[in-house]
């Protein structure tokens, strides 16, 4: 089921987040900051949120339309935060990978609202 695969993602990737975090302040260089929170909030726990209502609700978690929402949250938690971090280190050259992670994550939300307001109107 896609929430359990969502869950098991979110705390990876948090994991991988506080990790970074830890790093960064033992470094006292905060410089990927934004790509830091963006990497907890976006991917670990927004992802997490997502895949609780899907565990809650199995009519929603179950559908076809979760799948891609799942996948897509995925991907797009991960891109993003990335994104980020590239343009901080490398520069603007690289933009289109947070545009196109932050389009992604926003796409996910569209598609995790059409499916709460199915689940929770039905």
């Amino acid at each position: 089921m896609i929430g359990s695969l969502m869950m098991c993602a979110s705390v990876a990737i948090l994991l991988f987040g506080m990790v970074a975090g830890i790093a960064m302040g033992i470094e006292q260089d905060f410089t990927l900051a934004p790509a830091h929170a963006h990497l907890n909030l976006v991917g670990g726990v927004l992802l997490f949120v997502f895949g609780l209502y899907y565990k809650l609700v199995p009519a929603a978690g179950n559908s076809a339309l979760a799948k891609l929402q799942g996948w897509l949250q995925i991907a797009g938690g991960i891109l993003f935060p990335a994104g980020v971090a590239i343009v901080i280190l490398k520069g603007t050259s690289f933009i289109i990978a947070p545009v196109l992670g932050s389009l992604i994550v926003v796409a996910a939300m569209a598609l995790f609202a059409v499916i709460v307001f199915r689940t929770s109107l039905a």
